[in-house]
């Protein structure tokens, strides 16, 4: 396996593109994104090229130096050839490699394993455990190594999905998981995902700033703390700054007006901070640049030079009371999120 990744797993949507966009390049160089594109439920052949190319076509804009991996999970089995020709081309690009699975159909594994060969990139075998592990997976993952062969590079994606309150072992059963997988090959690159970011709603914010554990985060540190041998060369992953529900949402574009409201966010140690903003309203300009200073006068506030989401947060923060200008909206919030949080992970993790 080679070094370390950061690898956050991210909608293929124009938030997380930007805020891929906007980081820091030392730290975009040690990230890896897995870009999940979303359902497209009924959608037809043609329409089906015109939605990848609407999704990804931005995500490929921004990874003209370093790669990443692009799913379609929630892709309808009579989507599945559309699909992987429509992906095709960003792997022949050699940015983007295709992604696979023991839990995926037959025919999807064909057509990744396919753009693997003739793009010459590898795959990503994304293995979800939601749950306690089942050692039936690392023989489905076996066999669909001997279909890979040597000649292909492979990635493990060990894709713990929601790791909340309600999972306490979930380190546990990610070692399991790791010490069935690890030992089948050598894996070119190998990452432990995992979400902690709560689905928020309004009443939870109601009483101004809001911790939430990062439960994903200690799952990690409990990995950690195992010392297999294999943990120098394991990668850390995350589902950013919003629940693994996020990337099931079906776009809609035609869609107008959303929630009144909507969250700032800020990654610390061990917490997520949440506060209240508005989308709309005519306590919207008053409420969102007191929202951003209360995150600024956090002890754990890292300075606006830490990166773009900190210093978005001061511009809105600091900006005029009469004007709206930089207090935002769903997208922009979501942004500055990610990549406050993105860039402190990767300061956070060894040998960064």
């Amino acid at each position: 396996m080679s070094e370390p990744l950061y690898v956050p797993v991210l909608p293929a949507r124009p938030h997380a593109a930007e805020a891929y966009r906007r980081l820091h390049p030392d730290v975009r160089s040690a990230l890896m994104p897995l870009w999940n594109l979303p359902a497209f439920p009924g959608a037809l052949s043609a329409g089906l090229d015109a939605a990848v190319r609407k999704f990804v076509d931005p995500v490929s804009a921004v990874h003209r130096h370093h790669g990443g991996w692009i799913d379609a999970p929630l892709a309808e089995e009579a989507q599945i050839s559309s699909l992987a020709d429509a992906l095709c081309v960003y792997s022949e690009l050699g940015r983007l490699r295709p992604v696979t699975g023991p839990e995926r159909s037959e025919e999807q594994r064909t057509v990744a394993l396919e753009t693997a060969r003739r793009c010459d990139c590898g795959v990503g075998v994304r293995v979800r455990v939601t749950g306690e592990w089942d050692g039936d997976i690392a023989e489905a993952v076996r066999d669909l190594l001997a279909r890979a062969g040597p000649a292909v590079p492979v990635d493990l994606l060990l894709d713990m999905s929601g790791v909340l309150g309600d999972r306490p072992d979930a380190g546990k059963e990610a070692l399991r998981a790791l010490d069935a997988l690890v030992p089948l090959t050598p894996w070119r690159t190998a990452a432990v995902l995992g979400g902690g970011f709560p689905h928020v709603t309004g009443d939870m914010l109601e009483q101004g700033l809001r911790e939430e554990p990062r439960t994903d985060w200690h799952m990690w540190h409990e990995i950690r703390a195992s010392r297999r041998a294999y943990l120098p060369l394991l990668g850390y992953g995350d589902y950013g700054v919003q629940p693994t529900s996020a990337l099931t949402q079906v776009p809609k574009p035609d869609s107008k007006g959303g929630p009144p409201w909507g969250v700032l966010r800020y990654t610390t140690e061990g917490s997520f901070v949440l506060c209240k903003v508005l989308a709309r309203g005519a306590d919207r300009i008053a409420v969102n640049r007191r929202a951003a200073r209360q995150i600024l006068d956090l002890p754990e506030f890292r300075g606006a030079t830490a990166g773009a989401g900190e210093a978005w947060l001061r511009s809105c923060a600091g900006g005029p009371a009469t004007s709206s200008e930089g207090t935002g909206g769903p997208t922009q919030w979501l942004c500055a999120g990610n990549v406050q949080h993105m860039t402190y992970v990767v300061r956070c993790l060894p040998g960064s």
